[in-house]
């Protein structure tokens, strides 16, 4: 049994939900920094603030899962240069004082003009709707 957190809406080009609970866990889509000129939506300025921004994402979804980072288990990093590695894990590890997720990094395979996604495994907690 599994619950679809955040299904796309109909007609969405983007065929995923934000997070899928299965098994005790919450298995969060890989989501960039909101990004929305017309409504003064900005990803960031900076890798660093495209991680605050992307990771502030994955933390609403995860929080209406009833979870958060702090039980994020593994963490997947998309990038779209190598050469804002030093400057994204900079400002990752901020984000877990309590200790680092498993984690690997990949390269985007979409087009994006996004810096970095992020996309996780975490415990799940009670549903936000239980």
């Amino acid at each position: 049994m599994f619950d679809i957190l955040g299904p796309p809406p109909s007609g969405s080009p983007r065929p995923f939900s934000e997070a899928t609970r299965a098994g005790g866990l919450v298995f969060v889509s890989g989501h960039s920094a909101p990004h929305d000129p017309a409504n003064g939506v900005h990803r960031g300025a900076t890798p660093a603030e495209e991680v605050r921004n992307a990771l502030a994402k994955v933390a609403a979804i995860l929080e209406g899962a009833g979870s958060g980072l702090d039980r994020v288990v593994q963490m997947t990093m998309l990038i779209t240069d190598p050469a804002d590695y030093a400057a994204l894990n900079a400002e990752y590890v901020r984000h877990f004082p309590n200790g680092l997720p498993a984690r690997h990094t990949a390269r985007f395979g979409v087009p994006t003009e996004a810096r970095v996604a992020f996309a996780c495994i975490a415990l799940a907690g009670e549903p936000a709707h239980a």
